[in-house]
């Protein structure tokens, strides 16, 4: 590896402007299989078009279609966020009541689960059948979930399974664009412009992530079945779309699937986050469920598996996921970073939105079912942040290299996660929008950079594999992180909600006992009566029927917009705090990991003349004399 004089990093059989793959493969001229296709390795390149149209206009559409497929994606695992309360009173369940929580989970987690798992898998697949193949399938089967969500024809927990299952279906096609799209554009764009073209792509990505909370608000508003049909027309135009401009282009590696591999992955990851996820429930008198057998056997038995997977890819022949190439420091530590970011990220979105929704918007006169839209629309900044610094960052590490960049933007969100723990809970909107602004540039900064360096690492015929990968660390990390700052939450306000809750319920006359009752029930359901835009204090209170039995005054302090926001605002900064300090802990670890990667760094997929180089082997060389 070479550099030019401008420090960029050259490429031998990179092929300069029209940006062919690593390693001579053939351009999309050529055919596919022996003689004409095939590259030393044994690779099959890419039927197509000439490839004259791969250095012009080809990468663009890739570009343009795939950040349609990652907005498609993420905005649909958040749109039923907001949407969430719509939703249920269309189907007649009320998703507060004890029984019915486990549905809640699954409408908010079963989208993220299920795409976590399979985006390995499915960029795996990517790899031996053609990238462009499994995103194609990706947007169909994307259509195909949208189209029966609209129509469910069941209420109740018939109608939540209906509602469940088919957004599983749909999370399917979903992994597969997500599994596919940054290898689609690592194979389309040459090294030197990929920081630009996947800081285009993750502004897609993360954007789509605020603009579902806002377009679900807007939608339920008017009907809850049209939250579903607005992925209907985006899912259909978009499979026709791909199916018709992209083109494949990169390197397919014919190999047998590695079954083994996929279903211990898939039991180990499925169990671990399902173990998560139910940890948030109460269990046995307590406020959480981390001593439940069936979390226990989760997490641990998940770990187990995981690592059981570990084994069997450093012993079958051809592996879903190649454990050689952490031995690339350039992808080892952004792939660490990824999931030390996001596990950062993820969670506090949801502490961001429960901070509005339950304390903020209620104290400045919004009525609580209205605060689930203004609480997407008043965190549009975070989202201006990453739409502003992402391209920039991904264009500069084009030249610059990612190291810089990436370390520097998860100092930058530390910094501003740093000054929400200075400001008070009723915080004046202007200091907090700058804050949100300077955490989403922090994270654009990061995000853009770390993708194509990432993606820039590892050998044309893996590119599957790495993109299935690094979309898996994002997706898990966020399962993670809800898990673990939902639990940080909630064990702050356990040390005195209960106490603040009993006190100020007596205060306006509810019975001593019933006070004591209410005040000792889990904080989760406060957190999530508050999340889904419901009174809180009219949810604990209904159920014991004692509103009807106390003067109208009392109920209406009890019920209006700041008895609650403001008994809540002293244990929730409590919760708050520590949330936020251990964010910033894991974005500053995440930085310095990120630090490790080296300088820039671009794979040179090349063979010593009749000895092959595993992918490991030969990178960790070159990557030691960077």
């Amino acid at each position: 590896m070479s550099e030019s004089a401008n420090g960029q990093a050259k490429v031998p059989g990179q092929g300069g402007q029209n940006g062919s793959a690593p390693g001579g493969a053939p351009s999309r001229g050529d055919t596919a299989g022996a003689g004409a296709g095939a590259s030393p390795n044994g690779a099959t390149g890419p039927r197509g078009t000439s490839a004259m149209l791969r250095g012009t206009h080809y990468k663009w559409l890739a570009l343009s279609n795939t950040t349609l497929g990652m907005l498609a994606a993420t905005v649909n695992a958040s749109i039923v966020i907001i949407s969430l309360p719509a939703i249920f009173r269309g189907i007649k369940l009320n998703p507060l009541t004890p029984g019915n929580v486990s549905y809640l989970l699954w409408m908010l987690m079963g989208y993220l689960v299920v795409s976590a798992v399979l985006v390995v898998t499915l960029g795996r697949l990517g790899d031996i059948y053609g990238r462009v193949k499994m995103y194609n399938a990706g947007f169909t089967i994307f259509a195909l979930g949208a189209l029966a969500l609209p129509f469910d024809p069941l209420t109740g927990p018939s109608g939540a399974l209906w509602l469940i299952g088919f957004r599983v279906i749909q999370a399917v096609g979903g992994a597969m664009l997500m599994a596919n799209a940054p290898a689609i554009l690592t194979d389309a764009f040459p090294s030197n412009q990929r920081g630009t073209a996947m800081g285009i792509n993750q502004v897609a990505g993360i954007s789509g992530m605020f603009i579902g909370l806002i377009l679900g608000g807007v939608l339920a508003a008017i009907d809850w079945r049209l939250v579903f049909i607005v992925s209907v027309p985006i899912g259909i135009g978009g499979a026709i779309w791909s199916y018709f401009s992209l083109h494949e282009v990169g390197i397919r590696t014919p190999a047998k699937i590695d079954w083994l591999g996929n279903v211990t992955f898939a039991i180990g990851l499925i169990a671990l986050l399902v173990g998560i996820t139910y940890g948030l429930l109460p269990y046995g008198g307590h406020s959480m469920g981390w001593t439940s057998p069936l979390v226990l056997g989760g997490m641990f038995g998940g770990v187990a598996m995981l690592v059981v997977f570990c084994f069997v890819e450093l012993h079958v022949a051809a592996p879903m996921f190649d454990l050689h190439l952490m031995r690339i420091r350039a992808f080892a530590a952004g792939i660490s970073a990824t999931l030390l970011a996001s596990i950062a990220r993820g969670g506090l979105q949801f502490m961001l939105i429960i901070w509005l929704q339950g304390i903020w918007l209620p104290l400045h006169g919004y009525d609580f079912k209205d605060t689930p839209l203004w609480a997407g629309i008043f965190l549009l900044p975070l989202t201006g942040g990453f739409v502003v610094s992402g391209p920039v960052s991904g264009w500069l590490s084009d030249k610059h290299g990612a190291r810089w960049f990436a370390s520097g933007g998860l100092l930058v969100s530390a910094v501003a996660f740093a000054g929400l723990l200075l400001i008070p809970t009723d915080f004046s909107y202007p200091e907090f929008a700058v804050l949100i602004f300077v955490a989403g540039a922090g994270m654009g900064l990061f995000s853009a950079p770390n993708a194509a360096g990432i993606m820039n690492s590892v050998p044309a015929k893996q590119r599957g594999a790495a993109s299935g990968m690094l979309a898996t660390f994002q997706n898990s990390g966020f399962v993670l992180s809800i898990g673990v700052f939902f639990t940080l939450m909630i064990a702050g306000l356990a040390a005195t909600l209960p106490t603040t809750l009993t006190h100020g319920l007596a205060a306006q006359g509810v019975p001593h006992a019933i006070a004591i009752k209410i005040g000792s029930l889990p904080p989760v359901g406060s957190l999530f009566a508050a999340f889904l835009g419901y009174n809180p204090v009219a949810q604990l209170l209904g159920p014991t029927g004692i509103l009807a039995h106390m003067p109208a005054s009392h109920v209406a302090v009890l019920t209006g917009k700041v008895f609650f926001p403001q008994l809540i605002s002293g244990p929730f900064h409590h919760g708050l705090n520590i949330v936020f300090v251990m964010a910033i802990c894991l974005l500053v670890i995440a930085s310095g990991v990120s630090l490790l990667r080296g300088g820039r760094y671009v794979y040179e997929e090349h063979e010593v003349a009749g000895e092959p180089e595993s992918a490991g082997k030969a990178a960790l060389e070159r990557t030691g004399r960077a």
